[in-house]
C-alpha cells in the first residue's frame, strides 16, 4: 500500500488525484481486490486482514482528503491570479456617464424658470380628491374628469394626475404674490406610442394683486421659454378649454423636424402642440380663499419636450433601460 501513499502525496492536480481515488477506492480498485482475497483465507486470518485493510482505507482516505483540499486551494489561487483586475488602472475603454434625456430636459426647464425667479416646489405623489380635482374647478361628476383617467385607492385617495395639487397646497399655505413651478412625476391610465402610465410634468403659477397679471405677461414668458428650449421657432396660441383657467390656450411651435413646411410628425400642418396655459379661473382662487388677485398658469409634459429635442419616435423607449439608446445622450 505504500506506493499509493506516495502517489497521493506526489499528485500535482485535482484531476490526477481523482484518477488515484478511483484506482484505490473504486469498485475495481486496489482495496476492493484485497477485500475479495479474504474469501480464500481462514477465519482467523480474515479478521486480521479486514482490520489491516480498514486501517489502510481510513489512513488513505485522510491522506486523499488533505491532499484534495491543498490542490483545490492552489487551483483557486491560480484562478484568482489569472482573473485579477486592477480596478485603479485607467482604461481607455471607459465611457462617461450621462443624464437620462428626461432628467436632462427637466433640468433645462427648471434652470430657465429658476433664472426667471420662479421658486421650485414639490409635493406628495399620493393626493386627495380636493387638491387634485375639486379645488381646480373639477367637482365630482364633472365631465372634464374624463380627460384624466385616474389611479384610485380604496380610501378615496389617488395618484396625482398632474402637479397642480402642489399649486393648490402652496396657495393654501402662502399669501400672494406667488411665483412658482412644480416639476415631478404624475400618473394616468394610458399606454401607447406617446403616453405612459407614469410621466413627468412641469406646471407653473404666478399670482399677484388684481390687475398686475395679464395674458400678455404669460404670452411673453412662454414665447421666450420655448425659444430657449427649441431655438429659433415660431410660436402660436390657440383658444382651448381647461377647467382651471379662463381664458385658456394651447401653445404650438413650428415643427422642429420640417421647419414648418409640413411632415408626417406634424401631420402636414407645420405645427406641434407643446403646452397648455391660461388665466387662473376665479373658482380656483375661491377654493383657496384668495381675494382680489389674478394670475396665470401653464403646464407641459417633460417627455414630450425630450422627444422633440432628441427626435425620439416612441415615448416608451425612454423607460425601457436600453443601454444602446441611452448611450446616444452622453
Amino acid at each position: 500500500m505504500n506506493e499509493w501513499y506516495d502517489a497521493i502525496k506526489e499528485a500535482q492536480s485535482v484531476e490526477k488525484l481523482e484518477e488515484i481515488r478511483i484506482s484505490v477506492f473504486g469498485k475495481k480498485g486496489v482495496l476492493a481486490e484485497e477485500f475479495a482475497k479474504m474469501k480464500n483465507a481462514s477465519d482467523e486470518e480474515k479478521a486480521q486482514i479486514a482490520k489491516d485493510l480498514n486501517t489502510h482505507k481510513s489512513s488513505l482516505m485522510n491522506e486523499f482528503t488533505a491532499k484534495k483540499i491543498t490542490l483545490q486551494t492552489l487551483q483557486l489561487q491560480e484562478a484568482l491570479k489569472a482573473e485579477y483586475i486592477d480596478v485603479s488602472l485607467y482604461s481607455a475603454k471607459s465611457s462617461a456617464g450621462a443624464l437620462h434625456p428626461v432628467m436632462e430636459t427637466m433640468d433645462r426647464i427648471v434652470e430657465y424658470f429658476s433664472a426667471m425667479n420662479f421658486a421650485v416646489k414639490t409635493g406628495t405623489m399620493v393626493e386627495d380628491d380636493f387638491n387634485n380635482f375639486e379645488a381646480l374647478n373639477l367637482p365630482k361628476y364633472h365631465p372634464a374628469r374624463d380627460m384624466q383617467d385616474t389611479f384610485y385607492f380604496k380610501d378615496e385617495m389617488l395618484l396625482r394626475t398632474h402637479t397642480s395639487p402642489v399649486q393648490i397646497r402652496t396657495m393654501m399655505s402662502t399669501k400672494p404674490p406667488i411665483r412658482m413651478i412644480a416639476p415631478g412625476a404624475v400618473f394616468r391610465r394610458d399606454y401607447d406610442l406617446t403616453h405612459t402610465p407614469m410621466f413627468h410634468q412641469v406646471e407653473g403659477l404666478l399670482v399677484d394683486e388684481e390687475g398686475k397679471v395679464s395674458f400678455a405677461n404669460l404670452k411673453y414668458i412662454l414665447e421666450d421659454f420655448l425659444k430657449y428650449m427649441f431655438g429659433d421657432v415660431e410660436v402660436r396660441f390657440r383658444p382651448s378649454f381647461f377647467p382651471f383657467t379662463e381664458p385658456s390656450a394651447e401653445v404650438d411651435i413650428s415643427c422642429v423636424f420640417c421647419k414648418g413646411s409640413g411632415c408626417r410628425v406634424c401631420s402636414k400642418t407645420g405645427w406641434l402642440e407643446v403646452l397648455g396655459c391660461g388665466i387662473v379661473d376665479s373658482n380656483v382662487f375661491e377654493a383657496v380663499k384668495y381675494e382680489n388677485v389674478s394670475g396665470y398658469a401653464f403646464g407641459l409634459g417633460v417627455e414630450r419636450f425630450a422627444m422633440l429635442i432628441h427626435q425620439i419616435g416612441d415615448l416608451r423607449s425612454l423607460f425601457e433601460g436600453d443601454i444602446k439608446l441611452l448611450e446616444q445622450f452622453q
